[in-house]
């Protein structure tokens, strides 16, 4: 639009270094041997939860909310966790190149597939729900790996050349990426040839407001909707990892409510089933959720929760 103002020649600045170092990371990781990778990315999230006040003070403060019975030790100890996690986990993102398609495999035990392959055969696709949360990449990588066509709603980055980093390694793992902001024609396209959508619905949106971990967040309603619109068939699906290194997803069907054939009431009563989803998988393992993320926005700009 004609009237939308740059951003600050700083936020342009910082964006565009961003980019540069994200490129130098991700070159470096693919130079790694494999047996260096995990422990570099462990070192690196700590290195960026050290530099980041922003993200660490983000992650302590929900935690804190989330966990209100938790020690303060309990916390900290939990922020850095959480940090290594995500540092590993990137870095084995722009390290897996190495992996072949059996090791990938062989990575994540898959489990509920069967029931993937009967919703399938109703010829209407799978959307499948997931989080910032474990491995999500390598769960879109093992369903490549195994033969299905997957595509993924992926934000585009704020900086291009972050994007499209990005994006080749998932194009080149056999993922389909397709923007956020053209989703709901791409993801219906997709859906209607029958393939495996991955979305993440656990950032804050200004859409609807669903309780999560018992406090209003704001949801993307966007799976309901198609649900309710299509008939598509909803799963959630998590890759936890576990303690020897690989991950296990448990594709679960989403059991809906009873419908009331009021748009707004029901698709509430979906997106809350989601949240508490999600929920009860980070709960599980708090240190493998994206807590960096300012999950609650959007009730804090409502009053709902206080200003930090």
């Amino acid at each position: 639009m004609a009237d939308e103002k740059p951003f600050p020649l700083k936020k342009r600045i910082e964006r565009r270094v961003g980019g540069w170092a994200l490129a130098a990371v991700a070159r470096g990781f693919q130079l790694l041997p494999k047996g260096r990778i995990d422990g570099a990315g462990r070192w690196l999230g700590r290195v960026i939860m050290r530099l980041s006040g922003k993200y660490r003070s983000r992650t302590v403060k929900n935690l804190r909310l989330a966990f209100p019975e938790w020690s303060e030790q309990q916390v900290q100890e939990t922020a850095r966790k959480v940090f290594e996690h995500f540092g590993k986990t990137l870095a084995r993102f722009f390290g897996g190149g190495k992996a072949t398609r059996e090791e990938i495999i062989a990575s994540v035990d898959m489990r509920g597939l069967e029931l993937v392959d009967e919703a399938l055969a109703k010829g209407k696709g799978i959307l499948a729900i997931t989080a910032h949360f474990g491995n999500w990449e390598r769960m879109a990588e093992a369903f490549a790996a195994r033969g299905y066509k997957i595509s993924v709603v992926a934000r585009d980055a704020n900086e291009e050349r972050t994007t499209k980093i990005v994006n080749d390694v998932r194009k080149g793992r056999g993922i389909e990426v397709f923007s956020r902001g053209k989703a709901a024609r791409e993801l219906l396209k997709r859906l209607r040839a029958n393939q495996v959508v991955g979305i993440l619905t656990d950032q804050n949106t200004r859409e609807i407001l669903v309780p999560f971990f018992g406090i209003p967040a704001g949801t993307n309603e966007g799976p309901a909707v198609i649900h309710l619109l299509t008939g598509t068939p909803l799963f959630t699906a998590f890759a936890v990892e576990l303690p020897d290194g690989r991950y296990r997803v448990d594709a679960t069907p989403l059991e809906m409510p009873t419908f009331t054939g009021n748009r707004d009431v029901d698709v509430m009563a979906i997106m809350t089933l989601v949240n508490q989803r999600i929920e009860d998988a980070v709960r599980a393992n708090p240190e493998q959720w994206l807590w960096m993320h300012d999950r609650w926005r959007w009730a804090r700009e409502k009053g709902i929760l206080p200003d930090d």
